[in-house]
């Protein structure tokens, strides 16, 4: 074979040989590469701007720094963090322990609209060194703040994976736009609601690349507010006489299209507070475009020098969180009232238009024209001092094991470059089974005069846990008890896979449900009147609290699981130990003005009735309940007119309505005649409410239900006006009422307020 000149030769063999081993070599490098990328830490990037946005990232980044062996933790520093009139708050990164990679001060002073963009222009212009040097594999950023647009662009266009947290969220003001932008530019989304989860899919966002996680705030707020030494914390920001919720926190930012506006609504609510006369903790305004002149005004009005006031730059995070549990009030327009503050049913006061497109808890009241400072005066006066439940919209503590779990999934040979998709919004919903069990549970509570149960229920009615115990008798014991095994429930949900988004509690008595406070019980369950149910469960579980009758609550369990789904009027008669029931009324419930509706128990239906508890005469109760047969079936017994052939009683047990049921089943004339008597009692009863409320079904539930059946309805046929001898009167098959009734409560009225 002929030699080239400057060549060496190669016979044939040798050269098959050398392309069969580079192959082979290729191969296992491959492998190696495979295996190194399987093995090798995930370098992640955490960039924080402001002291809010390292509150969310703080969580996460203490997540990445405990766990080594799968992430490299890098910080970069930049923002108003290195300013000093704005506390120098990267010094608290390094009392956290944090290594900071790199300071950039990209701040232009001016704190007006071209400083904001001059700023932005500064950050891009010095972002790209730090990142090439770093050489993260992902950058997380937060939220809506123009650092953050700068940020996410950089990181864009030098091809760096980007995870967004906070997308998807609305707050009315130019952070919408800025939070949009960088969500379109963000590989990677962890955000806080459902809501936001599906705006994000409507924004063609890719679904398998969007987390429900939570807001990592809440991991550290949930598990560190309840400090012994919050006075010491109360104390040493607001003096010694502060009192625990007595004072006020006030945060306001400017809204940057809207300068002017947002200036004056600052003006008026300083006013406002100088007026209401109480401590008050001012934080200063952050540095977007308009806090120059909000810092002017205070200045102009003295704040800073008034003895109500403390005014100050920067609070660490945990001893905020910590004076917003326990204020009175917290006033202005931060996103930490609308989120944070409502974990703790804080009452919170919400100015002007900077978080109008919020999800909020009842927490917050909304004085979206705050036009004069009479009408902020008067909020103050609504709001302060009041406590609401406990609102768990924005996290329930578990939101950093999410993302960290999230992060290990990231395959960093899928292709950089995005993909959008096109999902009609009304088809936006999760297709991951455990992710929609996760997201639809309630914690029930049936408050018996015997027993105390609390169930774990699915959204479709399924009871995954049910816990009972003997109601103990006296309140502390009977409180302690609940508060336990509800408790207890609450760790066995996670177990379950389930989130819980409230507690539904079902008892006896007048209830006022707007307030979550038993009124007036009944005699079974004693020293239980004026009663707070609401604020101790929610305190202690963190979660939003309904509390009801217990005829209310079977009606409440028809309406969404049982005859009355889909019934737009009917009427539910509980036949128990006593008589109850409840009145949905076109889809609502009725609780009457002083929240004594559908005390069906107690409608007289003859004026020389027998005595009943209530202390009337002629009730329904006092024919037809349990306790009104077994007084019935003990007089029969006493006189010995009670037993009939074939019918054995136990001389240990004692007398019943069953044996009355049994004797009349038996033929024993004189208990078939007090069971007639019982039953049509019950029907003219009947018939009255369906004079009175026009229901198209009535449903009887409870232990007489099935045998009270055919002779209502059949009273109804007999007695009832033309147009109402039709309605049927049906028995529920529905076997915890109350336990479901408790956990409709949840799952209608949370889904209400947009979880």
């Amino acid at each position: 074979m002929e030699k080239h000149p400057g060549s060496l030769f190669i016979n044939p063999h040798e050269l098959y040989y050398l392309k069969t081993q580079r192959s082979k070599d290729k191969m296992e490098r491959k492998s190696m590469d495979v295996e190194n990328q399987c093995q090798r830490k995930l370098k992640v990037c955490v960039a924080t701007c402001n002291r809010a946005d390292y509150s969310k990232l703080a969580p996460i980044m203490f997540g990445l720094k405990s766990n080594p062996e799968d992430f490299d933790l890098e910080v970069v520093v930049l923002g108003s963090h290195l300013i000093d009139d704005y506390g120098n708050t990267f010094r608290m990164i390094e009392q956290d322990d944090f290594d900071i990679s790199s300071k950039l001060h990209t701040i232009v002073r001016g704190e007006d609209e071209a400083a904001m963009v001059e700023s932005v222009g500064l950050a891009l212009v010095k972002l790209p060194d730090v990142l090439h040097r770093l050489g993260p594999d992902i950058l997380i950023v937060h939220g809506d703040r123009f650092d953050a647009l700068a940020l996410a662009t950089a990181a864009a266009l030098m091809n760096i994976r980007i995870l967004h947290l906070e997308g998807g969220e609305v707050s009315g003001t130019i952070d919408d736009s800025i939070r949009h932008a960088i969500s379109k530019l963000a590989h990677y989304h962890a955000c806080c609601t459902r809501t936001a989860e599906q705006h994000l899919i409507a924004m063609c966002e890719d679904h398998s690349r969007i987390l429900l996680a939570g807001c990592p705030s809440y991991d550290k707020l949930l598990s560190t507010h309840r400090r012994d030494d919050y006075m010491d914390v109360i104390r040493s920001w607001l003096g010694d006489k502060a009192q625990n919720h007595d004072y006020i926190v006030a945060l306001q930012h400017p809204v940057t299209t809207d300068i002017q506006h947002s200036v004056k609504i600052y003006g008026l609510m300083l006013d406002a507070l100088v007026s209401f006369n109480k401590k008050t903790l001012i934080l200063f305004p952050n540095i977007d475009a308009g806090s120059k002149e909000m810092v002017r005004v205070m200045r102009k009005k003295g704040i800073e020098q008034h003895p109500n006031f403390r005014a100050v730059k920067h609070i660490p995070f945990e001893q905020f969180i910590t004076l917003v549990c326990h204020a009175g009030c917290m006033i202005g327009n931060s996103s930490c009232g609308v989120r944070e503050a409502g974990a703790f049913g804080t009452p919170v006061i919400n100015l002007g238009s900077r978080q109008t497109g919020r999800e909020t808890g009842e927490n917050v009241l909304h004085v979206r024209d705050a036009d004069s400072q009479n009408k902020i005066y008067h909020a103050l006066e609504l709001q302060f001092g009041k406590r609401y439940p406990c609102s768990k919209i924005y996290g329930d503590g578990n939101a950093v094991p999410r993302i960290l779990k999230f992060l290990r999934t990231i395959d960093l040979d899928e292709p950089l470059q995005k993909t959008f998709c096109f999902p009609p919004v009304k088809d936006s919903i999760s297709q991951d089974i455990d992710h929609i069990l996760e997201t639809q549970a309630a914690l029930a509570v049936d408050l018996g005069g015997t027993n105390l149960r609390v169930a774990i229920i699915c959204q479709r009615g399924k009871i995954i846990k049910k816990y009972i115990q003997p109601n103990p008798k006296t309140y502390e014991a009977r409180m302690q008890l609940l508060l336990k095994i509800c408790a207890d429930a609450a760790r066995d949900a996670v177990g379950f896979n389930c989130r819980l988004l409230g507690v539904g509690v079902s008892t006896g008595g007048r209830v006022n449900p707007q307030e979550g406070v038993v009124l007036h019980s009944t005699k079974l369950i004693q020293e239980w009147s004026s009663v707070d149910l609401r604020t101790p469960i929610s305190d202690a579980l963190h979660l939003p609290v309904w509390v009801d009758n217990d005829g209310n609550c079977a009606a409440l369990a028809e309406r969404k699981f049982g005859h009355g789904k889909g019934v737009e009027n009917f009427v539910t008669v509980i036949t128990g130990t006593g008589v109850g029931g409840g009145i949905i009324h076109q889809n609502e419930l009725v609780h009457g003005s002083t929240f004594c509706a559908a005390e069906l128990g107690h409608i007289v239906v003859s004026l020389d009735g027998p005595e009943c508890s209530c202390g009337n005469r002629g009730c329904i109760e006092a024919f037809a309940s349990g306790m009104a047969l077994q007084k019935e079936a003990k007089r029969l017994h006493d006189e010995e007119l009670l037993k009939v052939e074939g019918m054995d009683i136990n001389l240990a047990e004692p007398i019943t309505a069953a044996h009355l049921i049994h004797a009349a089943k038996l033929g024993n004339p004189r208990a078939d005649a007090a069971l007639k008597k019982a039953s049509t009692a019950l029907g003219i009863g009947i018939v009255n409410i369906l004079h009175m409320m026009n229901p198209s079904l009535v449903i009887l539930s409870g232990v007489l239900a099935s045998y009270y059946q055919a002779p209502v309805q059949n009273v109804v046929s007999e007695k009832a006006l033309i147009s109402a001898q039709n309605i049927k009167v049906l028995v529920s098959y529905l076997e915890e009422p109350a336990l479901l009734g408790a956990a409709s409560m949840v799952l209608d009225y949370a889904t209400r307020r947009i979880y």
